[in-house]
């Protein structure tokens, strides 16, 4: 057995989970707030470590007031796919948290085509505290999942800063952090699946939240 803390403050109590579990989604067994299991030793390395990651401060060129949070998305393929769609729609802001891997790795490099270095970037180990600091900064979270809450994507109205939330491959936005938002918007699916792999429905998303913020046909 390892002992995980669940990411909340209000929370963080230290629980019990198989070691078999580690590195999958898990539940606080008080608050029920999802969470990645790690050992309790290393997820206080990550965050003693966080105000040292940087990121990058991306190109000087023109941006929207586009952001978008990646939480815990496990694929450094994924991460590299969402870097490149960013730099192609103008989002001027990128935040990965949770688990979601960060440059520099061959792995991003590969899909990203250089784009890891000309999107404005930083990393947050908890997208809660990441998406209260957007919030701030005037940005309105949009939560890309299907929920009963959700709006299709062609009737979404975009406010004037948009910040797309995007999480995990599998299990999509954990539940506190589609709480958090306080609108969601959908891409209507026409087939046996119901669902995209997360860069494809990014590059969906984000085109059309760049196109409504340009005002112009194309991002």
């Amino acid at each position: 057995m390892s002992q995980v803390r669940c990411p909340d403050p209000a929370c963080a109590t230290l629980f019990e989970v198989d070691t078999a579990r580690l590195g999958r989604n898990v539940n606080c067994p008080v608050c029920a707030r999802g969470l990645t299991a790690r050992p309790v030793e290393v997820e206080d390395q990550l965050r003693a470590q966080e105000h040292r990651i940087a990121g990058a401060p991306g190109a000087p060129v023109e941006r929207l007031p586009l952001a978008v949070l990646v939480d815990s998305v496990r694929s450094l393929w994924n991460v590299g796919a969402i870097f490149r769609t960013a730099d192609a729609c103008g989002v001027g802001r990128m935040i990965l948290c949770g688990i979601t891997g960060r440059p520099p790795r061959p792995e991003i490099a590969k899909t990203a085509l250089g784009a890891e270095d000309a999107v404005a970037w930083s990393y947050r180990a908890d997208a809660a505290e990441a998406l209260a600091v957007l919030q701030e900064d005037g940005y309105v979270p949009i939560a890309l999942e299907r929920t009963d809450r959700s709006v299709p994507l062609a009737g979404m109205t975009w406010p004037a800063r948009v910040c797309l939330v995007i999480g995990s491959e599998v299990a999509g936005i954990s539940p506190q952090v589609l709480a958090a938002c306080p609108r969601h918007v959908a891409i209507p699916m026409r087939g046996v699946k119901d669902s995209l792999n997360v860069a494809v429905a990014f590059g969906i998303a984000a085109h059309a939240a760049a196109t409504a913020l340009a005002g112009r046909p194309s991002c």
